[in-house]
């Protein structure tokens, strides 16, 4: 039995079998590429669901990351440390909201994000203790906690975790006109959404739909709630999703004829560039001061290494240039993915924006297709997932190069000529 073999064995036997990987089991991480146990180099075309924005090990994260794990790792929230006030400043300024709540994962800064949303709804805006709703969308993925499940489409996700949670609404996505038919409601307190649909095949709706949302929220006194746990951090193009189609240069402007600002926006993945979760809830003043001592946290959130990685993973997004390289490169992607698909009958559309994309499979949603074009793509030396059966993701490191990029189309561009069903 080869080191592979192995590797996924022990795995088999001893971890729950809660996910189901591709059979590849990696090393070592640089820059956009990853290496297996046996030395193979590979493009890394997941990035970790968009948490490696930066790329693998990137050296200033990890500098940071050594360097407060030397000096101070944990305090708990009982105590203040000499890290996380400046982290708060410096994350607020980036993106434009008084205050910051730090969490570790996003399904935990989802969960902060409804629980600040409900306590909102009754302590601001007056509706009736238990009363309040909060609107989200068909093919939501904002986590796998309990709550969060209680509202997915997926029979994955929900099927004997129950009972569910109540208090949520159900809406088609990219649809302005069922958003403001559920505004109608009563009791509604929050809309929550994402700018673009990751796990549901990169499903990307039309440019004014985040505008449009945010308008309809703020006509009812309704929190515009974005989870850019995914989209966040220039894998779009722009520092945030909801930055519409923007021309921002190193840091993000704000711009007035394409931004749709959240009342609360969730971050998490590449927030710490995949060295440490890191998340975060981000709101005005108004919103965030219904949180009382006592009546939400975390041990770890906020945590002094945290902090410091998270500082230094936006400062790389700034200061390499991240968000104009994933939006003219995400450009140059789907244009060579399109002369691909003119010359294939295997795959029938590309779609994204930045550096999130996706292709979808000329089959059935529960065929095989994607998952053994994703096996071919491996051997031949670049990694992606299937998500939805008949689609698979392209997210690189946003530090790829165009020489890289153009590298990679070569692969795909081979493999999917070769590919037999």
């Amino acid at each position: 039995m080869g080191k592979t073999d192995q590797v996924i064995a022990i795995e088999e036997k001893f971890g729950a079998h809660n996910y189901h990987p591709l059979p590849v089991v990696l090393a070592k991480g640089k820059g956009v590429h990853v290496w297996d146990v046996d030395g193979k180099k590979y493009f890394d075309f997941l990035s970790a669901y968009s948490a490696v924005n930066q790329g693998h090990c990137h050296p200033k994260i990890i500098n940071a990351l050594t360097d407060q794990a030397q000096t101070l790792t944990l305090t708990s929230r009982a105590f203040y440390n000499d890290v996380l006030g400046e982290y708060e400043a410096y994350v607020t300024d980036s993106f434009g909201f008084d205050k910051v709540l730090p969490m570790n994962t996003g399904a935990e800064a989802v969960e902060t994000a409804l629980k600040i949303c409900r306590k909102w709804a009754y302590e601001v805006k007056g509706i009736a203790e238990n009363q309040a709703i909060i609107i989200v969308c068909d093919g939501n993925f904002h986590g796998r906690t309990t709550t969060i499940v209680s509202f997915s489409n997926d029979p994955d996700a929900t099927a004997n975790f129950g009972p569910y949670t109540p208090g949520f609404v159900k809406i088609p996505y990219n649809d302005t006109a069922a958003l403001k038919e559920a505004l109608e409601m009563p009791n509604v307190a929050g809309f929550l959404v994402e700018p673009i649909q990751g796990e549901a095949g990169v499903y990307t709706p039309h440019d004014s739909y985040m505008r449009d949302a945010k308008a309809l929220c703020n006509a009812k006194n309704v929190l515009f709630i974005a989870d850019e746990v995914q989209t966040g951090v220039a894998r779009t193009g722009s520092l945030l999703a909801v930055c519409g189609d923007c021309n921002c240069q190193q840091a993000c402007e704000r711009q007035e004829t394409t931004y749709a600002r959240p009342d609360l926006l969730i971050l998490g993945k590449a927030l710490s560039g995949g060295v440490y979760p890191v998340s975060a809830v981000l709101a005005d003043n108004a919103v965030m001061n219904v949180i009382k001592p006592g009546q939400h946290g975390s041990t770890f959130g906020g945590n002094p290494i945290a902090a410091k990685v998270a500082i230094a993973a936006l400062e790389v997004v700034k200061d390499e240039n991240l968000i104009q390289n994933a939006r003219i490169l995400g450009a140059r992607f789907r244009k060579g993915m399109q002369e691909i698909i003119d010359r294939s009958d295997l795959i029938v559309k590309v779609r994204g924006k930045g550096l999130l994309n996706a292709i979808i499979i000329n089959d059935e949603p529960d065929s095989s297709t994607a998952w053994n074009l994703c096996i071919a793509l491996k051997e031949n030396g670049l990694l992606a997932k299937p998500t939805h059966g008949n689609i698979i993701r392209f997210a690189p490191p946003l530090v790829i190069t165009e020489e890289e990029l153009d590298d990679c189309l070569a692969i795909i561009d081979k493999t999917v000529s070769e590919y037999k069903k």
